[in-house]
């Protein structure tokens, strides 16, 4: 089966789209490492931080490895 290519993402295979899970795989079309931040194909903002802000203006919070519950030694 073959996939069309989109209008908003001219990759094959497109990158996945800014709503839904995996959004953050998408190729990066403008970075600013210097700022913490890059455009992502599909309009979404990836922060370094592992946060985003997708095009509808939602914002995903961060997935740090320091998030839960850990014990004290």
């Amino acid at each position: 089966m073959e996939q069309s290519q989109s209008a908003t993402c001219p990759h094959f295979p497109p990158c996945p789209p800014a709503d839904e899970s995996g959004w953050e795989a998408a190729k990066v079309v403008v970075a600013h490492p210097e700022q913490g931040w890059s455009l992502l194909c599909g309009g979404t903002v990836a922060f370094e931080d592992t946060g985003g802000l997708l095009p509808d203006g939602r914002s995903v919070a961060p997935r740090r490895p320091t998030d839960g519950t850990w014990a004290a030694a």
